[in-house]
């Protein structure tokens, strides 16, 4: 557990969106220390091989960004505006401290009206009018550019148990499992290829996956990210619960038999595990994925996370350790290449 939660908490401190790229070189410095390292030609996409004996691929997903805002004005006083680049909740912003990546590192909050002076309730539908205090007034404009970055700031904490909290685990729980897979297999002899693909740009419209799976052209595909943790406003019907294990992801989008063998080796080696039921699109990587080339079956494998797209979610470090070890056994096991 201790390489996961280390891992997690380094890659969580650190930033990737656009091109901020700081997450992005660590997770590829930290791959290549189990197998070959590619670099795409997207931005912060990369991915890593592990040779099998057959000609067979599998190719593992997960992607490295994070939702963050974009500087769109600096006023005199040093407030900036921002856009949204992906899909951020307008209610939670207020007080928030953000790093602004200009022509230096820059810590500031989203602005927060004392009640005491507020006549009626903030307006948190545009986000135009939650402006951020830089507290640089004229130097501002110096040191800070219109179409600079800007990120969640905030330091991944140890919660009750194995429970953790931080920002940017939405999908950095999904790289560690990729990265603890490639240090698990680096010795064993494997039948198929492995592919470790870690992408840019879901956030943005699953830009990244796009290209790298049609690069690598896998012969099967499993996505891995995050889901909806149950709590007071998620409902068993929309998530999972925390620590009970990965969720399973089922869709008519999905690979029927990738998920039913997924399964199967859960149960046959009493890996917990839950389902996650979806009628359409998963939301994931995994529907563009399945669109690359001739089409790739591909299979979709969540980790329950509360507090989606906020700088403190929370996740239990055992969903993450049972989703390695379902994926860990299917891929010594062949793959949906078994009868």
């Amino acid at each position: 557990m201790s390489y996961i939660k280390d891992t997690l908490f380094a890659l969580s401190e650190s930033f990737a969106s656009g091109r901020v790229n700081d997450a992005a070189k660590l997770a590829s410095e930290e791959l290549s220390k189990y197998c070959d390292v590619i670099k795409s030609d997207q931005n912060m996409s990369f991915y890593g091989v592990l040779k099998g004996k057959s000609d067979y691929t599998i190719m593992l997903d997960a992607h490295i960004d994070e939702v963050a805002f974009t500087v769109t004005n600096i006023d005199e006083n040093g407030f900036l505006t921002v856009a949204a680049a992906g899909g951020i909740d307008l209610r939670t912003l207020p007080a928030k401290q953000v790093m602004i990546h200009g022509k230096e590192k820059i810590i500031g909050v989203f602005i927060s009206t004392p009640p005491h002076l507020a006549d009626e309730e903030p307006d948190l539908s545009d986000l135009s009018k939650i402006k951020i205090d830089t507290c640089l007034g004229k130097k501002a404009k110096d040191l800070i550019s219109v179409g600079d970055i800007v990120t969640y700031y905030a330091k991944p904490v140890s919660l009750l148990g194995t429970r953790v909290a931080g920002k940017s685990f939405d999908d950095r729980a999904g790289v560690v499992v990729l990265l603890e897979l490639a240090r698990r297999l680096k010795d064993r002899e494997l039948d198929p290829n492995v592919v470790f693909s870690i992408v840019d740009g879901e956030e943005l419209g699953m830009r990244g996956a796009v290209p790298q799976t049609f690069s690598i052209s896998p012969d099967e595909a499993v996505a891995v990210d995050v889901t909806f943790a149950i709590s007071p406003d998620v409902s068993e019907n929309d998530g999972g619960y925390l620590g009970e294990g990965c969720m399973i992801g089922v869709s008519p989008v999905l690979s029927r038999s990738i998920s039913n063998r997924l399964v199967s080796i859960a149960f046959d080696n009493n890996v917990p595990y839950q389902s996650e039921i979806m009628g359409g699109k998963t939301g994931t990587d995994s529907d563009v994925i399945s669109l690359s080339g001739c089409g790739v079956k591909t299979g979709l494998v969540s980790i329950p996370l509360r507090n989606m797209h906020t700088d403190c979610e929370v996740i239990d470090i055992k969903d993450i350790e049972s989703t390695c070890d379902i994926l860990e056994r299917y891929i010594l096991s062949g793959g949906d290449t078994v009868d």
